[in-house]
């Protein structure tokens, strides 16, 4: 049986979960800064925009891509485990509400890398104010899975 499976395998599955979000999360801290030198420094004649457009295209494609991805697999799979989550008490809601919080600024995260490709970024102040929304929804989910209030 599939819930079975799932605890068997629980410890593996939150430590593939663990390590796909330091991927994610890294990438999501990183790529808003590949913004503000490619917004900032391309056009004052700094590095090419060429270099940042390849860096950016990268993290978003071989690594946040696929480690969002596997966050949410594992990150279900410890939802759907037996016994691990209680949804009668505010900490599932709040990691959740977090959770799709972070990936819709991934989501804005890549129309923005589109915006910037087509020379249509938004100013370096914004981009520097968007790389402290990760740390608020990591805050969270911290958190509400450490003190599951």
């Amino acid at each position: 049986m599939l819930t079975d499976w799932l605890s068997d395998a629980y410890l593996w599955i939150k430590a593939f979960h663990v390590m796909s979000v330091i991927s994610w999360m890294a990438g999501l801290f990183y790529l808003p800064r590949l913004f503000v030198y490619h917004t900032e420094r391309a056009q004052a004649g700094g590095e090419p925009a060429a270099s940042f457009e390849i860096m950016e295209h990268k993290l978003l494609r071989y690594i946040m891509g696929p480690a969002s991805i596997a966050t949410w697999v594992a990150g279900l799979a410890l939802v759907f485990t037996p016994g691990i989550v209680d949804w009668s008490l505010l900490w599932p809601w709040t990691k959740a509400a977090a959770v799709i919080g972070m990936t819709v600024f991934h989501h804005w995260l890549m129309i923005h890398r589109r915006k910037l490709m087509r020379g249509e970024g938004a100013s370096g102040r914004t981009y520097r104010m968007a790389n402290e929304i990760p740390t608020l929804f990591m805050v969270v989910i911290v958190l509400s899975v450490i003190l599951k209030f």
